[in-house]
């Protein structure tokens, strides 16, 4: 899509309709138990599938919205978690379309001036790259977006896991880069509490050398954290990255 953003338009996403509860439990990855405030116990889809590791604590404060599709199975979904440092949002769905419209509205001055934005688009191995940036005279710019929540002593790291396929997207990247094409890794912290980002070489430390050869091999990486309360989510500003 070809995009001319609003000057007055507010800056982030507005999060759905949220109900305050407790986190009994989070399982099978997917699940997690929330008390409500009004005393109702209710079964969430956790739109995670990463460990979660420092942001599901059982007995934090966490926020829920509730769809009105009939035919979902489970009407409510985990949006946040407070932990002591910062609200968290564990969505991953929430980060493309965050990132996206902020590159629209101009907040990442690194993916200004392209005229053209479209999502999910074929290329690699049977992948799809989350944005593909296009304009006049310049190369496409394909971006890939993954979700940070795991903060330590105000330390950004990822993965939580270990991702194959998050190894796959680092080589598909190099590739780009290899044929002529510029290549982002982007990192969304969605929390307000970390000051530097650097792979989590303790939980993969295969994908940690796969990002810095990709990063010697041309593939920019790029970490942003955003400004987060119960009305909205925003990008807010770079985050150093640490290697």
């Amino acid at each position: 899509m070809t995009f001319s953003p609003e000057a007055d338009k507010p800056s982030g996403l507005p999060w759905p309709e949220l109900y305050p509860g407790t986190l009994l439990k989070r399982y099978k990855r997917f699940l997690a138990d929330v008390r409500l405030t009004d005393g109702r116990t209710i079964t969430a889809h956790c739109p995670n599938s990463g460990s979660m590791r420092a942001c599901s604590e059982s007995g934090r404060p966490v926020y829920v919205s509730k769809s009105n599709n009939p035919k979902r199975k489970l009407p409510y979904t985990w949006e946040m978690i407070s932990m002591p440092t910062s609200l968290v949002g564990v969505n991953t769905m929430v980060p493309n379309r965050l990132v996206k419209k902020a590159i629209m509205e101009h907040e990442i001055p690194e993916l200004d001036n392209y005229e053209e934005i479209r999502s999910e688009v074929k290329y690699g191995q049977n992948s799809r790259v989350d944005l593909l940036l296009k304009a006049e005279n310049r190369p496409p710019c394909y971006v890939e977006i993954k979700n940070c929540t795991l903060v330590e002593d105000r330390l950004a790291r990822f993965p939580d896991a270990v991702t194959s396929r998050g190894l796959k997207h680092l080589v598909e990247l190099e590739q780009q880069v290899a044929a002529g094409q510029r290549a982002v890794m982007f990192f969304l912290i969605q929390r307000q509490d970390a000051d530097r980002f650097r792979p989590a070489d303790h939980i993969d430390p295969e994908y940690g050398r796969q990002l810095r050869q990709a990063r010697r091999q041309g593939v920019e990486i790029l970490v942003y954290d955003v400004r987060i309360d119960v009305q909205r989510i925003a990008i807010h500003a770079p985050v150093a990255v640490d290697f």
